[in-house]
């Protein structure tokens, strides 16, 4: 009788570990800030931040990249990220839509993030594109990958607002270009037929996915997270992309709820740079951009105040918080010259375009398409054909164009 030999089975790999003390200087910054802003400001502006750290758990824990989604479309037409895109859109106008519509929400006063369509939102949003592939990340990236511990993104978050406030000084020149005014189609054709044109639009751009990327590899790719389950995967990640679009399109209402408009990032970019530059002795204050009344009360009192700001300080510690549940809070100071050159020249580029193009990935694409805003369309094709040159220029500074998604989404 001949022996037959079998191959040992390769041994599973065991998740990380929690970390325990980033994980609860987390959650202590967490605790403390929750406690300070409440009794600052007020405990609405509290719920705020622990939105913001729901966010920022979201987007760590499902990996949930905007510039990553883009590059690796345009890379090798694999298009689950931008179908989970789709799908996030098509849930949060949903929601959206009846109520801006209305025009309140549980009794309370809510508005869109409607902006103009014109030359400024255009050279912005492409810039920004560009800037997404360099830097490494779009604003909910930069954030929550810079609390997740990457060096390199905070270099690329300095930089961010370093071009927000370059843009907000210069943003009245832009904005006296030819433009149309602010079109909500919400407004313009009613709440049935605007719902009807987005989702179909969705639905447009997630079937392109499916035959571009079936052509290309003969299959859908899917990137499946580890098989955790249960109350661990709840808490540690990592998540299906689609549940992350699902969150995110949820937390997002409930901001609208919260706040009286959807999320936004970037404009808080512009208040920190505008008031370090004050505090260097830059006149800010006359800059134009700051000329309304809300305004100055923003330039002039405490940051923890304005609403934006406050949500993104919850995302770098809810981000911090996620990595270190999951046990991948790993900071490395090391960054390679071109990298960090990169970093800094897509820093300025999301910073600045984000401020002619009247908002981020978040504000003008996200929030501005849920808000029936026909500039948030704009914004998504020039940031793409952005993100094309982006991407082809990423191998002169020594940064990968990866075939297959990561596990951290930008």
């Amino acid at each position: 009788m001949s022996a037959t030999t079998f191959a040992a089975a390769p041994p599973v790999p065991r998740p990380p570990s929690v970390q325990t003390i980033p994980a609860l200087g987390a959650a202590l910054l967490l605790l403390l800030g929750m406690v300070a802003i409440g009794q600052m400001v007020s405990p609405k502006q509290a719920a705020l931040y622990l939105l913001g750290a729901a966010l920022g758990l979201v987007l760590y824990h499902a990996a949930f990249g905007f510039t990553s989604a883009w590059r690796v479309f345009i890379a090798d037409r694999r298009g689950e990220g931008l179908r989970a895109q789709m799908a996030m859109l098509a849930i949060t106008i949903l929601l959206f839509f009846p109520v801006l519509s209305a025009g309140t929400l549980f009794g309370q006063p809510v508005q869109g993030l409607v902006s103009p369509v014109g030359v400024s939102v255009i050279f912005g949003a492409f810039i920004f594109g560009i800037g997404m592939q360099l830097g490494g990340g779009c604003a909910s990236g930069t954030l929550y990958t810079a609390g997740g511990g990457s060096v390199r993104m905070v270099l690329t978050l300095l930089a961010f607002v370093a071009g927000s406030t370059l843009g907000a000084a210069h943003f009245h020149w832009w904005a006296a270009l030819p433009h149309l005014p602010p079109i909500s189609v919400v407004k313009a054709w009613g709440v049935v037929p605007a719902l009807a044109m987005n989702l179909a639009l969705f639905a447009l751009i997630a079937g392109a996915t499916v035959v571009l990327e079936r052509r290309r590899h003969g299959r859908l790719v899917t990137n499946q997270p580890s098989s955790r389950s249960g109350l661990p995967r709840l808490l540690r990640g990592p998540w299906p992309i689609l549940a992350g679009a699902v969150a995110l399109a949820l937390l997002n209402f409930m901001t609208l709820a919260l706040a009286g408009r959807p999320w936004g990032i970037t404009s808080a970019f512009a208040l920190w740079g505008s008031k370090a530059a004050m505090a260097l002795g830059i006149d800010a204050a006359s800059w134009p951009f700051w000329s309304r009344p809300a305004q100055q009360a923003a330039l002039h009192g405490n940051v923890l105040n304005d609403v934006t700001s406050v949500m993104d300080f919850g995302i770098i510690v809810g981000a911090l918080l996620a990595a270190a549940l999951a046990g991948r809070y790993a900071p490395r100071f090391r960054v390679p010259l071109r990298s960090a050159v990169a970093a800094v020249v897509g820093g300025i580029m999301l910073g600045y375009g984000a401020r002619l193009a009247y908002g981020c990935n978040i504000g003008a694409y996200f929030s501005g398409i849920a808000s029936g805003s026909l500039h948030g369309w704009v914004w998504m094709v020039a940031a793409f054909f952005g993100n094309v040159l982006g991407t082809r220029l990423r191998p002169f500074f020594g940064l990968e164009v990866e075939r297959v998604p990561r596990q951290t989404g930008c």
